[in-house]
């Protein structure tokens, strides 16, 4: 199909889509930290004077906290190179926004990335007058591109993640997005086996390169770290007691594990993936017969041994990996998709997780076949798989160097990708 009637049919539909969308993307940012600039931001309309703007500058766009974790990651690798270099890190959400602005690193202006009408990429653009645009994991959107490539401003797409449902979802429609990714000009692909994946969506093979994973890349990666005021929070519910960290759980799950260990003679620990789903994991939790403490109402429990600890916080999921005994890896059990292992690697602690690890394929599976992950298919595999790792120290040492083999396949990524991205 031509490009031009590509971009006549976006067009037509993006307005509409945007409406359909813009109540439950407002109802999302109320509850994950406010609006602040936000709305504004992403239509382009800013409070800053234009001449206080950074100029010229590499733009790097994430769109929630995983994502710009890793942008946070480049820029301090590139700032080891280049130490006065300045940045622009553009999200997509208040929590990724919150994220980057916390880490306060010198040199780096921080906004939301625009909606991707013309008019808002036009101001966007004009303003800034980006040198060159990093998009880390996705968010290759038409206008962006295209605008881009009429300014002569190179976008490259970095971490490259195409996940199995979303190449089949792709493939489908390939007439229509080939035009779109053929626009990047350069692609920096996580393994091998994603070349032929990205060659068939419209990338030229040259503009490929394989560089693993900035995620995975355990190099310059700041190590989970153990927190006295952590600890301080763990002890009250029995001081030396096995710690089970469920990490990111989406939807039911965190009833559905709660259920699972309840007998098992350890704390379980919940990080759900969204802190503004405080109540409705409190209440799954109270449903299970679990006295429930709150990361942010901390108060020492009643009865310890019945307790549960729901950290409801944003960005402290790293060390909190540092006072686990084990962690379970959410969104993999009742959701789609999974969550990166790799802290859980990286703190030496076993993984387990469930039959959904799509989006960390073909890692999960790797780290499955060396011994380095278990994956259970219900809660009696999970149940037998928690008290084997309690009672077997041998075991519990040997998943975690196993995996860290697998993880260390990916060392020195960061480094290639800065390579590519400042090639030329």
């Amino acid at each position: 199909m031509p490009f031009r009637l590509v971009l006549g049919l976006y067009r037509l539909l993006l307005p509409l889509l945007f409406l359909v969308a813009l109540p439950g993307w407002l109802v999302r940012m109320g509850r994950r930290g406010g609006f602040g600039s936000g709305l504004r931001e992403r239509f382009s309309i800013y409070k800053r004077p234009e001449e206080a703007e950074p100029c010229g500058e590499v733009h790097l766009h994430s769109v929630s906290v995983g994502e710009t974790m890793i942008a946070l990651k480049l820029i301090r690798a590139w700032k080891i190179r280049e130490p006065g270099k300045r940045f622009v890190v553009a999200v997509g959400t208040a929590t990724g926004h919150a994220v980057a602005k916390e880490a306060a690193i010198e040199g780096v202006r921080v906004t939301y990335a625009p909606f991707d009408f013309p008019v808002c990429v036009g101001r966007y653009l004009g303003r800034f007058e980006p040198c060159q645009i990093v998009l880390v994991e996705g968010e290759a959107w038409p206008h962006l591109l295209l605008e881009c490539q009429k300014r002569g401003i190179p976008v490259r797409l970095v971490n490259a993640r195409l996940s199995p449902r979303s190449e089949r979802r792709y493939r489908k429609v390939a007439s229509l997005v080939q035009p779109v990714f053929g626009m990047l000009d350069a692609v920096a692909a996580q393994e091998p086996s994603d070349i032929a994946r990205w060659e068939a969506l419209g990338v030229a093979r040259e503009k490929i390169t394989v560089t693993g994973s900035s995620k995975f890349d355990p190099g310059g990666a700041a190590m989970p770290a153990m927190r006295e005021e952590f600890s301080a929070m763990i002890d009250p519910f029995g001081k030396g007691r096995p710690v089970i960290l469920a990490a990111s759980t989406h939807g039911k799950e965190e009833g559905w594990l709660g259920n699972v260990l309840h007998n098992i003679p350890a704390l379980y620990a919940v990080v759900p993936r969204h802190a503004e789903r405080r109540a409705e994991v409190r209440a799954a939790l109270e449903g299970e017969g679990y006295e429930v403490v709150l990361r942010s109402n901390y108060h020492s429990p009643r009865d310890p041994l019945n307790a549960c600890l729901v950290i409801d916080s944003t960005g402290e999921l790293r060390d909190w990996t540092a006072h686990a005994t084990m962690v379970i890896i959410g969104k993999s059990i009742l959701g789609t998709g999974g969550q990166n292992p790799a802290e859980a690697i990286l703190a030496r602690k076993p993984l387990l997780f469930g039959p959904h690890m799509e989006n960390f394929e073909p890692l999960a599976s790797s780290l499955v076949a060396s011994g380095g992950a278990i994956r259970f298919r219900d809660r009696w595999e999970l149940l037998h798989a928690v008290k084997e790792l309690l009672s077997d120290k041998a075991r519990y040492e040997q998943m975690c160097d196993n995996a860290a083999k697998v993880l260390g396949g990916h060392t020195g990524a960061t480094g290639r990708i800065l390579d590519l991205l400042t090639e030329g």
